[in-house]
């Protein structure tokens, strides 16, 4: 089924270091940008991450730190990424526990606050953990009957991913709607304010934290009970993005910024 798309939609995976959303690096990007019209743009990218590869990572993907030595460091092809992906909603798999918070992360070191506020963001691997509970693996050969050859490599997954979602539109007509809001609303357990899902909006649009001894709480509310709770977080291990976050609602709710 050809999706029906109102902006280009980019679907993406990466490959990095390990799984810790604040402290590990990109070390391959995959995106399959495709357009209204149906037409297709891709473009893989080895990235030199600045730090080792640890070798549970590497038995995964297969990457050495040899093998990134003399790639381009993150910030140096930052620039040219969130332009390739301006204007665009993204899609992947896993994407919004882990793969949008590592990109927005590494967009934030690089000096490049990218505004993903309008964007739709659609999680295949949601949508087949609601709807059939599997892996990438598995969806595909499930829905597309076919083995995924080169596992764990950014293009591989980035592409079985596409061909995934279109076979589930095509399999679930009467769950689904063709549609990015839609399918982007489908595929989100929770409304997340920042993207590692600390802060959430609960059923009454209010932020409210999603962790710790104040879960479920209202940030503004907190800020105002527990003064130093702000500086907990801003110097603990949170993403960055996080921590830029709760400042916005901090500087909002002293009335210095609307």
């Amino acid at each position: 089924m050809k999706l029906n798309l109102k902006n280009p939609l980019v679907f993406f995976d990466l490959e990095t270091t390990g799984t810790n959303i604040n402290t590990d690096r990109i070390v391959e990007i995959c995106y399959l940008k495709i357009y209204p019209n149906g037409n297709e743009e891709s473009k893989t990218m080895r990235i030199n991450p600045e730090m080792h590869i640890p070798e549970t990572s590497t038995a995964i993907h297969g990457i050495h730190d040899e093998d990134v030595a003399d790639c381009p460091t993150f910030k140096q092809i930052a620039k040219e990424l969130a332009k390739s992906i301006e204007g665009a909603d993204i899609a992947g798999f896993n994407s919004n526990r882990f793969d949008v918070p590592v990109l927005v992360e590494e967009f934030l070191r690089a000096g490049i606050d990218i505004d993903l506020s309008k964007r739709k963001f659609i999680d295949v691997q949601v949508i087949y953990h609601k709807l059939e509970q599997r892996t990438l693996s598995a969806a595909y050969k499930f829905y597309c009957g076919k083995n995924l050859e080169d596992a764990h490599t950014a293009e591989a997954d980035t592409r079985a991913t596409y061909e995934v979602l279109k076979a589930q539109l095509d399999r679930y007509p009467d769950t689904l709607q063709n549609d990015v809001a839609f399918l982007s609303e489908y595929s989100t357990y929770s409304k997340n304010v920042d993207f590692a899902g600390r802060i959430v909006y609960d059923d009454n649009g209010v932020e409210v934290f999603n962790f710790g001894k104040y879960k479920g709480m209202p940030v503004a509310e907190v800020l105002k009970r527990d003064q130093g709770y702000f500086g907990w977080i801003m110097n603990g291990d949170f993403t960055l993005n996080t921590k830029n976050v709760l400042t916005k609602i901090r500087l909002r709710e002293s009335g210095l910024v609307k």
